[in-house]
């Protein structure tokens, strides 16, 4: 795959800026599928009489019912902790799968499909890791419209977040769902990377297409939805726990770890409720990896001029 230099030796820091650059950029375009993405998650935490009035939406209802009711803007809102998050999770899983790779590969010899994924899941982690407390203001931030007006958070921005929750529930509290997280984005980069290797090169040998655009479009397509499929249970876990305050409010569940989540899940809302949010999570995901490997290839592009 183009992606990653082609076993040439290249700056880690020119790897690890490309790959947070590329997620910012992708981000700026796929926020308010995202924002209506974990609207959908959260849908069924509450309890009694509250669970049996809640209304099952769609993707489309449920965007427009945020905008009706926040505003249009309301649809970028964490849009902030979103570019942090890709600054920080985006950035170092990208970087870290390029180092690993790199390190892995020898001359004229491609990657083992083991080798790659050993890669990708490690380089997951390592951005999960980085990227948790950017996430867990990025859900708060996204869910708040969805409070009660006395229960909203009301974070300015991400760095305001940070600072709140730091002040309000502990410096712990920032790592709240980084271990679903971690599941998450092992699954998501090794989902994303892996399977695109393996999308390009059936595309590549099954068809008359040559290696272009329309070849990187279509493996990146097939490979945001098997990411999506693998990943998306793990999103509707760590989504809810990072969405919980150190006491739940009345009538909502408060999960004791990711385990009581799922249990949670599956006994009242049965093993779909795991593919809660699949369309959108599915709808953001495919242009947000597009976006993603197309800024990536511009980015570079750009780089290799400056640097002439």
């Amino acid at each position: 795959m183009s992606f990653g230099g082609g076993g040439k030796k290249e700056s880690p820091f020119r790897q690890f800026f490309l790959g947070g650059a590329s997620g910012c950029a992708a981000a700026c375009f796929t926020h308010p599928i995202d924002l209506v993405k974990v609207r959908m998650q959260i849908t069924g935490e509450e309890k009694g009489a509250a669970a049996a009035t809640a209304k099952k939406s769609g993707m489309l209802k449920t965007g427009i019912d945020v905008a009706r009711s926040e505003g249009i803007m309301s649809l970028y809102k964490g849009l902030s902790a979103s570019l942090l998050r890709q600054a920080t999770y985006t950035t170092v899983r990208f970087g870290l799968y390029l180092q690993f790779k790199e390190a892995l590969s020898r001359p004229g010899e491609k990657l083992s499909l083991w080798k790659s994924l050993a890669c990708s899941m490690a380089a997951g982690a390592g951005g999960a890791i980085a990227g948790s407390p950017a996430d867990v203001v990025l859900v708060r931030m996204q869910a708040d419209g969805k409070l009660p007006l006395d229960q909203r958070r009301g974070y300015k921005n991400a760095i305001d977040g940070l600072a709140k929750i730091v002040r309000e529930e502990g410096p712990m509290a920032l790592t709240r769902g980084c271990i679903p997280n971690i599941y998450r984005a092992m699954l998501m980069t090794a989902g994303q990377l892996t399977s695109y290797d393996q999308a390009k090169a059936i595309i590549l040998a099954k068809t008359d297409l040559k290696d272009g655009t329309v070849v990187h479009v279509s493996a990146s397509v097939i490979a945001a939805f098997v990411a999506s499929v693998i990943t998306n249970p793990m999103d509707v876990i760590k989504t809810r726990i990072m969405n919980q305050a150190k006491t739940a409010a009345p009538g909502t569940v408060l999960y004791k770890s990711s385990l009581d989540c799922a249990v949670n899940i599956l006994k009242h809302e049965g093993p779909l409720g795991f593919w809660k949010g699949f369309i959108p999570f599915f709808v953001r995901l495919g242009p947000h990896t597009v976006l993603t490997f197309v800024f990536f290839e511009q980015f570079s592009r750009l780089l290799n001029l400056i640097a002439k």
